[in-house]
């Protein structure tokens, strides 16, 4: 596992912190869930890519 990556879902995160509080203070809680969300998409398609990647390199050492 890559630490580059341990760090860019550590930046989103932060940054979408950052956001969702400016933006609920400002009084736009729709705005500040839709930034959640988000944020949640970039990461999970992050996640998504690294374990199709994970499951190609089993294959490929078990012979599947």
């Amino acid at each position: 596992m890559d630490v580059d990556l341990i760090f860019k879902i550590a930046a989103i995160g932060i940054l979408v912190a950052v956001l969702n509080q400016l933006l609920i203070r400002s009084g736009r809680e729709e705005q500040a869930m839709m930034t959640t969300l988000a944020g949640l998409t970039v990461v999970l398609t992050m996640l998504i890519t690294q374990i199709s990647t994970l499951f190609d390199t089993i294959k490929s050492v078990f012979g599947l």
